[in-house]
């Protein structure tokens, strides 16, 4: 069980997302990650919704 967390802002982010919680599991180290979406137009929650079911050991929020 993990006790640190990523806290990850967005808006927009359909371009990185991806990329930054990919960059997040790959550390050495095991991180909940929290993603703060704002109601972004451009299908950022839809692209996090997808990562949490393909990662579903991982803690995605």
């Amino acid at each position: 069980m993990s006790d640190a967390l990523v806290i990850i802002p967005t808006y927009n982010e359909k371009e990185n997302i991806e990329a930054i919680i990919r960059a997040v599991f790959h550390q050495k180290k095991e991180f909940h990650v929290l993603v703060v979406d704002d109601s972004s137009p451009d299908g950022t929650s839809e692209i996090v919704a997808n990562l949490i079911n393909e990662f579903p050991n991982k803690l995605i929020h």
